[in-house]
């Protein structure tokens, strides 16, 4: 059990893992300060989980290298930077170079005191957490995702922002899409889940949506697209994509016949060959990659992260570990940790989109969460 501040001050470790996202920094801010307020101290680890990888107990300098006292003059002003102060990799110790370096995480934390660890990240980042939780190092998971496609939480920071840059870019390209009457191909990260791309998508009322869960077929989607660009008095149409769509269909076999070595692009470069080829005109292609994670958090992703990181360290106190904090139905929760291992995330197909039109399909929303899934 994790012992209460009145038998010991607490140590606590913070890490970031996987892609950077908007809404870390205050999360992180809100850790350190809520500790603070409990006389606690916060280890702040380099780089994800390769920090901790990195450091060698017996040598100071690597851990100085790889770690940060988080107190309230380091924090200060951090909610309202983006991406994340601690920096971050995509690394899980499991499969690290060497082989399995579980024993040596674990061994790190035991040297440097950490009597909790705080880590924010997505799907692979928490599946590390849930293995040392399994181990019975006291853990607790904080999801961050632009895909919001961690398993057993409702929302994840840095999803809310994500959709906010999205819908701005996608409206700004209407007008260069318009200028020179071509259809728009707006390709968005989101590699397992869509739900990034159908709200964007809807948000932004655009004429067609590609998700991952749904594979495309060319021969319906062309012809659909040559119709909104033909009804549409200003001569132009609008299409979004996730990054993870798959493509079906004659017209999309020709484009994988004719592909060489050379060839190797996204869903978005491919569906807008596939429209000129079809004779649907010029296109206007643009991939919106990293700056939908750039720059400083919007407001709700500045809320989520502030409440999440009060949460952690509230059930801390608790001596509540091995959870995950969650958002469910609209309300603050928490979960086990190992939640993320119980299943994958995805679209709703069935419930929130039209297979056959390709766009978000919504009968009712009365009862619905905010945002619709």
């Amino acid at each position: 059990m994790v012992p209460t501040k009145q038998e010991k001050m607490m140590r606590l470790g913070i890490l970031t893992g996987g892609g950077d996202v908007p809404g870390l920094n205050p999360c992180i801010r809100a850790v350190a300060l809520s500790a603070d307020d409990r006389g606690w101290d916060v280890v702040g680890f380099r780089r994800g989980w390769q920090g901790l990888l990195d450091i060698d107990p017996d040598d100071p300098a690597s851990i100085a290298a790889n770690t940060v006292a988080l107190g309230r003059e380091r924090v200060r002003g951090l909610d309202r930077l983006g991406g994340t102060i601690l920096h971050t990799s995509r690394c899980d110790p499991r499969t690290a170079k060497g082989g399995d370096r579980t024993p040596h995480v674990m061994h790190v934390l035991e040297r440097l005191g950490i009597d909790v660890m705080i880590t924010l990240g997505g799907d692979g980042t928490l599946r590390f957490s849930a293995h040392l939780d399994s181990l019975g190092v006291p853990v607790i998971s904080i999801p961050k995702t632009m895909d919001n496609d961690v398993n057993g939480t409702d929302y994840c920071i840095g999803f809310s922002t994500a959709v906010t840059r999205s819908v701005a870019a996608i409206n700004a390209l209407r007008t260069t899409t318009e200028s020179h009457e071509r259809i728009a191909v707006v390709e968005l990260f989101g590699r397992r889940s869509g739900e990034t791309a159908l709200l964007a998508g809807f948000l932004a009322q655009v004429d067609r949506t590609v998700i991952a869960e749904v594979p495309a077929d060319l021969d319906a989607l062309l012809p659909l697209l040559a119709r909104d660009k033909a009804t549409n008095p200003a001569n132009y149409a609008v299409l979004v994509v996730s990054e993870g769509a798959s493509l079906v269909g004659g017209a999309a076999a020709d484009l994988s016949s004719s592909a060489t070595a050379r060839d190797d692009v996204g869903v978005g470069h491919r569906i807008a060959r596939a429209i000129e080829t079809a004779g649907g005109g010029g296109t206007v292609l643009q991939e919106l990659a990293y700056l939908m994670r750039a720059g400083e958090p919007d407001a709700l992703d500045r809320m989520v992260g502030l409440a999440f990181g009060a949460l952690a360290v509230q059930l801390i106190e608790r001596r509540e570990t091995g959870r995950m904090v969650t958002l469910t139905s609209g309300n603050y929760c928490h979960v086990p940790a190992n939640s993320v291992l119980q299943g994958a995330k995805h679209v709703d197909v069935d419930r929130l989109y039209d297979r056959d039109q390709y766009r978000a399909r919504l009968k009712s929303v009365e009862g619905m969460p905010m945002f619709l899934y």
